[in-house]
């Protein structure tokens, strides 16, 4: 019996450690001064850029995923980014129907009204959230590995969720030409870090969820 126990301790332990996400780790500090937007605007395509999202119960199971949809500006002088933002419409959350299994007697648009009310992102009083760039630099590929073949740069920037900015740093693929702007980036954050939990802290229900959530951005913009 003695043994058995402490196989389900470290299983259990395991299964907690192993959450799942699949992006680059950002880094977290405080908010910092929004870079001045210099040199050439380019405004994001929106037909041709997605925002998608992934989150995980605890151990890595029954991912949830879907998209988000919003739209900005990207400046660019010699060649070199220089400030951008990003202004995502929270209304547009949208979870993928393959993400919630048949059996489990819910549809995708139940998590939507989940996540959007109260419990999560109170949309109607939060309607938006804003990613600003704060610095984007190149990235020492030998010190870091990305998850996306072939990053170039390290984007930071104020990611403002509800009443909630946090400043994130993250690998990404950028490419730029005369007329358009490529910016390509998978990186996990931490709900926790905006105040994102179920029910009070230490909830049981807000424990079964996976604190990391994977942002994918594949950014096209143009002049």
């Amino acid at each position: 019996m003695k043994k058995l126990f402490i196989f389900a301790f470290a299983a259990t332990a395991l299964l907690a450690s192993c959450n799942g996400a699949e992006g680059d780790k950002a880094e977290t500090s405080e908010k910092k001064e929004v870079a001045t937007q210099t040199g050439a605007t380019y405004t994001v395509d929106t037909t041709a850029s997605s925002l998608k999202w992934k989150a995980y119960h605890k151990g890595g199971l029954n991912p949830r995923f879907g998209i988000l949809k919003g739209g900005g500006t990207v400046a660019v002088e010699n060649g070199a980014i220089t400030g951008g933002t990003y202004t995502v419409d929270m209304n547009s959350l949208t979870t993928d129907p393959a993400a919630v299994g048949a059996s489990e007697g819910k549809k995708s648009t139940d998590l939507d009204g989940h996540l959007k009310n109260q419990d999560f992102f109170e949309v109607t009083k939060y309607p938006t959230a804003k990613f600003e760039i704060t610095g984007v630099g190149a990235l020492d590929t030998t010190a870091s590995k990305s998850v996306v073949a072939g990053a170039t740069n390290t984007v930071s920037g104020n990611l403002t969720i509800k009443d909630k900015t946090v400043n994130v740093k993250f690998p990404a693929k950028v490419a730029i030409t005369d007329n358009e702007i490529f910016v390509e980036s998978k990186f996990t954050i931490n709900r926790q870090d905006w105040g994102l939990t179920y029910g009070t802290e230490g909830d049981p229900k807000d424990w079964g969820i996976s604190q990391d959530v994977d942002i994918e951005l594949n950014i096209k913009a143009k002049k």
